[in-house]
């Protein structure tokens, strides 16, 4: 019984992964702009994602712009975007075996298989959490460098947005 319950609190935690994954993808908050030095009162607000960059302006008017072209894009973007989206697929297939594989359902009951569907829905998992993390850690490093380089105007300094944060959460440990 207690396996049972271990297997249902893991399942709902990698829906929750799935979710929060999802959101730091889709989401434009990857960099916000930095409030420092002499930019400390400003009316705009920009943000930046894999998908496109945001402009919040103090008047409440909110513009984002999708970027225009996959191939003009960065490589780390275009393999950011990339590794986000196979989290997500891997996610959902993760989601389907682990229903199937749980001792709490009836599909293949009985079956000596059951108990190795429901380990390979807990790697797909641990495999899709890999994959978001490599992307999120890697522009968080970029951010980072980027806040603290010397010669960088504090005009164009950005911070950790939230939607590293969230994909921080998602690490594959937390299963």
């Amino acid at each position: 019984m207690a396996t049972a319950a271990l297997e249902i609190m893991g399942f709902f935690l990698g829906i929750l992964g799935m979710i929060g994954n999802l959101a730091a993808t889709l989401l434009p908050y990857w960099e916000t702009s930095a409030h420092i030095g002499s930019n400390i009162v400003t009316a705009i607000d920009s943000t930046k994602g894999l998908w496109m960059e945001c402009v919040h302006q103090s008047t409440s008017v909110f513009q984002c712009e999708t970027y225009s072209t996959i191939l003009g894009l960065r490589a780390d973007l275009q393999a950011a975007r990339a590794m986000m989206v196979i989290a997500i697929i891997l996610s959902i297939m993760a989601c389907m075996v682990s229903s199937v594989g749980m001792q709490c359902t009836v599909c293949m009951d009985g079956s000596m298989a059951k108990t190795k569907v429901a380990g390979l829905g807990g790697g797909l998992f641990l495999a899709a959490g890999f994959l978001s993390l490599i992307p999120v850690s890697w522009k968080t490093h970029e951010v980072v460098q980027n806040f603290y380089h010397i010669n960088m105007p504090e005009g164009f300094k950005f911070e950790i947005g939230s939607c590293l944060y969230v994909g921080l959460q998602r690490l594959p440990c937390s299963r």
